[in-house]
């Protein structure tokens, strides 16, 4: 890439000619004149500088999708020549919700951290929608999703199933009604709920109680709303929020209840009932994504492997390098 790219990038980032000029140590009439002179060699202005902040004019934006792709393009090409060195280093991207990388990751990506010492590992949390956006973007190496509408625009392998309960406040009469569903957090650590003879609870109760939602953005809620719909139920929602682990919290201080993964139950907790629930919705599984049409660098591929062998799912690429 050309330095003169390289500045148009910056500015574009930096969204400002001052700031760009700032992270590039050139003075800012320095960088003006070197934007001029790509301006003047393609007849039309890049910028609309008008606008605050700097916005990209069409020209602008097409200029930018042909940086973007260069970048991409000497990322691969680097990603290329270490992998020919059989040298595990260099970074992952990764990117996670906050349930997945407070509950599900810890142990792999540390575990996956000694085995490689040399892969630094660069974690991003965010919704599961933006998640996606990024990997589209190729702004991720890999991420992770159970939502069957953004899994099927990519690469994608099997990592682990999850399945969500009705998390009720021990003191709820609801618990009276439905004894012969409920089960205590030492029965769902267990693994009673994924037991074939396990009582599920018919959709149409989740009608009584008052609950904590999450938010749209969150598969948690598209999955809740659909089992609502199904069910021809109207929820009686007490408050939404945006983290899983809040909800569930605030489940176990006798708030209200809410749906949870079984994988966040914490063992001998007495606070909750737990109620497996009649749908496959109540069933999701989580795959690792990645780009679609990008190279697949060997530290990348040894992550995959390993957090399916993690798993105890056979690994994607078999440990191969090349």
């Amino acid at each position: 890439m050309t330095p003169e790219m390289q500045y148009i990038y910056t500015i574009c980032q930096e969204g400002s000619f001052s700031k760009a000029a700032e992270k590039l140590y050139l003075t800012q009439p320095a960088l003006s004149i070197a934007v001029h002179k790509v301006e003047k060699a393609i007849g039309m202005p890049l910028f609309d500088r008008k606008r605050k902040p700097l916005r990209l004019t069409a020209a602008g934006e097409i200029y930018m999708e042909t940086i973007q792709k260069m970048l991409l393009l000497e990322r691969e090409q680097q990603q290329k020549l270490n992998d020919i060195r059989n040298l595990v280093m260099g970074a992952i991207r990764l990117g996670g919700t906050h349930y997945l990388n407070a509950y599900i990751l810890p142990d792999i990506l540390a575990s996956f951290s000694r085995a490689y010492p040399g892969v630094q590992l660069n974690i991003f949390e965010r919704s599961a929608y933006e998640l996606s956006r990024m990997l589209a973007a190729r702004e991720l190496d890999l991420t992770f999703n159970c939502s069957p509408q953004f899994v099927k625009d990519f690469p994608r392998y099997e990592l682990f199933e999850d399945n969500i309960l009705l998390a009720v406040p021990a003191e709820d009469p609801f618990n009276r009604r439905y004894a012969r569903c409920a089960l205590t957090s030492a029965q769902v650590k267990a693994g009673r709920h994924r037991q074939p003879d396990c009582p599920r609870l018919p959709l149409a109760a989740l009608a009584e109680p008052e609950m904590i939602l999450l938010r749209k953005g969150n598969n948690l809620y598209e999955r809740a709303w659909e089992m609502f719909e199904a069910a021809g139920i109207t929820p009686r929602v007490k408050m939404d929020l945006n983290q899983l682990v809040t909800a569930y919290h605030l489940a176990e201080a006798g708030m209200a209840a809410t749906l949870v993964s079984g994988r966040i139950v914490k063992p001998g907790s007495d606070t909750l009932r737990y109620y497996p629930l009649d749908t496959p919705l109540a069933t999701r599984v989580f795959y690792i994504l990645l780009p679609q049409n990008a190279y697949v660098p060997v530290a990348v591929r040894r992550f995959v492997d390993h957090a399916l062998t993690w798993m105890d799912k056979p690994p994607a690429f078999g440990g191969k390098t090349a």
